[in-house]
């Protein structure tokens, strides 16, 4: 068992995929707070439908960016908060977060990393013309998007895709990769080495995709 802080500033379906993950017996984790930077975000709603504690933290209270990563980071630690979960949190962190958790925050990025970090991501892989896009759970360092990749998992792109309804795929991903990602880490399966996550007594992944689908070599063909 974990316990984890949830940070959002949107809608907060990454933070529902990790509460229902949680009341159905998938994962062994308890949120002990939740915290948001905008007041109006949804995914506040959610949490309090849940029973679930809510903070809120913005830039206007804590204008310097370290001030407010202490005020979070004080808020996680006053809640006993293990693991740090980052769902659509839409700030870029300080060594402030970086130096009280380290190797203990969590981030869901809606791209295959290293390709495609940042924002708008969907639009910059269709446009590149990518056959294959997904999502990425990492650990944060100090780069945007570039800390050790824990899970990903892999979408096609469809030649009618917009970046919307490649979106809509890659964010059903999100919600079964991420709670599997925290489950790992309450489990003590995770052993970071350098950039790589290794997963103890983990399954070995079998096949490949391929985008249009290889019909050469096919049995029959």
């Amino acid at each position: 068992m974990v316990d984890i802080g949830v940070l959002v500033s949107g809608g907060g379906t990454n933070l529902q995929s990790i509460i229902d993950a949680i009341e159905s017996g998938r994962l062994d984790a308890r949120i002990k707070v939740v915290i948001s930077n905008r007041p109006g975000a949804y995914a506040i709603e959610r949490a309090r439908k849940a029973g679930l504690r809510v903070e809120v933290v913005t830039k206007e209270a804590h204008p310097v960016r370290e001030d407010f990563d202490g005020k979070v980071v004080e808020v996680l630690k006053a809640n006993g908060v293990e693991l740090v979960v980052l769902a659509g949190f839409m700030r870029i962190l300080t060594p402030v977060m970086l130096r009280a958790f380290p190797m203990r925050i969590m981030n869901i990025h809606p791209a295959l990393l290293p390709s495609f970090p940042g924002l708008d991501v969907q639009k910059a892989a269709l446009e590149y013309g990518v056959k294959f896009s997904g999502c990425t759970v990492h650990f944060v360092d100090e780069g945007v998007d570039t800390g050790p990749i824990i899970i990903q998992a892999v979408v096609p792109v469809l030649d009618d895709d917009t970046p919307d309804t490649l979106a809509k795929r890659i964010l059903t991903e999100e919600h079964r990769i991420y709670p599997q990602a925290i489950q790992l880490f309450s489990e003590g399966r995770l052993e970071v080495r350098g950039r790589r996550v290794l997963v103890k007594e983990g399954t070995r992944p079998e096949g490949s995709l391929e985008n249009p689908p290889v019909t050469l070599f096919d049995e029959g063909a």
